[in-house]
């Protein structure tokens, strides 16, 4: 990361890691879907850790559940100093929904995820917990919206 990412603070903008977090739940989302796919949803993001200039910075996102059309994301962000061999902090966690979409922006199936290891079945179910989740926030706040 350099100078110009930086916010009035003199570290990295939160909204450049947003960024990357964005972008790169999006490849992993179009490899596991065969094309491309949009950003429904950005939630349960936390910022654990200013990133500095000269900070290297690591994205590592993955698959963590799979529907009809949508996906969830779930995405680690890391960071290390550019000049010292020591291990990466983590600086930011994620989970995005992205949605499969065709050539007229409507949405497509995806493959089904088949949960392959123990960590691979437990991160499949808190997907399934946060699906839930959203999904009944979504229904009350516009059940609050049209009453009110």
């Amino acid at each position: 990361m350099d100078q110009h990412h930086t916010n009035l603070m003199g570290t990295v903008h939160g909204g450049r890691i947003l960024n990357l977090i964005d972008s790169v739940a999006g490849v992993v989302a179009a490899r596991h879907s065969d094309g491309p796919a949009v950003t429904a949803a950005i939630d349960e993001t936390a910022f654990l850790r200013a990133v500095r200039v000269g900070d290297v910075v690591h994205v590592d996102a993955r698959i963590t559940w799979a529907g009809r059309s949508s996906m969830e994301v779930a995405v680690r962000v890391t960071a290390d100093r550019w000049d010292r061999a020591v291990p990466a902090d983590t600086v930011a966690t994620a989970h995005l929904v992205m949605v499969a979409v065709d050539n007229a922006g409507r949405p497509r199936a995806v493959p089904a995820l088949l949960p392959e290891t123990d960590d691979d079945r437990r991160r499949y179910r808190e997907a399934r917990i946060r699906r839930e989740h959203r999904l009944t926030l979504r229904q009350a706040l516009l059940q609050h919206t049209t009453e009110g």
